[in-house]
């Protein structure tokens, strides 16, 4: 296969409006790998008895876990392999727990052509929750001439 086959959408085949998501239930290997990967073994994440402690009242998955779920659906999905990310921007809104299905959403909200810059709104929702928002920007590329 070549490199060419494994390439997603290109600047030219992008219109405001597109979206992707993609979703994945949290469990509890993944944030002991998110934990080992990262590095944050914050308790909060990690232990049940202090994280019951906490306004949370028990554990829940590294923010940045389900926010990764944004960049699986920019990297496969839209605009695909590829893209480079640029910029990212986050709010996080509401824990994720393991057992949580985390639909990650995003929609393309502005193509810069002149600089192959597209923006992308971001979020992630458990049911009719949403636990993340924000924008991110990407660097497409064009077609070969």
């Amino acid at each position: 296969m070549t490199y060419q086959a494994l390439h997603g959408y290109y600047l030219e085949d992008l219109q405001v409006g597109m979206s992707a998501e993609y979703s994945k239930t949290v469990t509890e290997a993944d944030i002991i790998m998110f934990a080992d990967v990262s590095g944050d073994t914050n308790p909060v994440h990690l232990d049940e008895a202090f994280a019951a402690a906490t306004p949370f009242k028990g554990r829940i998955a590294h923010g940045m876990l389900g926010a990764s779920l944004l960049s699986t659906v920019f990297g496969t999905r839209l605009p695909g392999p590829g893209c480079i990310y640029v910029s990212q921007d986050l709010r996080f809104k509401a824990p994720v727990r393991i057992g949580d299905t985390v639909l990650a959403r995003v929609t393309i909200s502005e193509i810069v052509s002149e600089k192959r810059r597209v923006t992308f709104a971001c979020e992630c929702l458990v049911g009719d929750t949403v636990v993340i928002d924000g924008a991110a920007s990407l660097m497409v590329s064009r077609k070969a001439r």
